[in-house]
């Protein structure tokens, strides 16, 4: 809930390099193709449509991080 407040001024690419993923693994991740992420890459996440939004949001936000397999 408070990573939307503060994070949907940022561009979708500050996030995706904060979190250290390319624009290939970002669209892996997220289950979309590469040219999607790169039309995105220079919009504020508030502005990104929201089928992509909702995919783009946990992937940004470390959730995939918490369904490691050895916790």
């Amino acid at each position: 809930m408070f990573f939307s407040f503060r994070f949907r001024n940022k561009t979708v690419k500050e996030l995706r390099k904060n979190r250290g993923y390319t624009a290939n693994e970002l669209a892996q991740k997220a289950r979309v193709k590469p040219s999607i992420i790169h039309r995105v890459d220079n919009t504020p996440l508030k502005n990104v449509p929201e089928p992509l939004y909702s995919k783009l949001l946990p992937v940004l936000r470390g959730d995939e991080v918490d369904k490691a397999p050895w916790l």
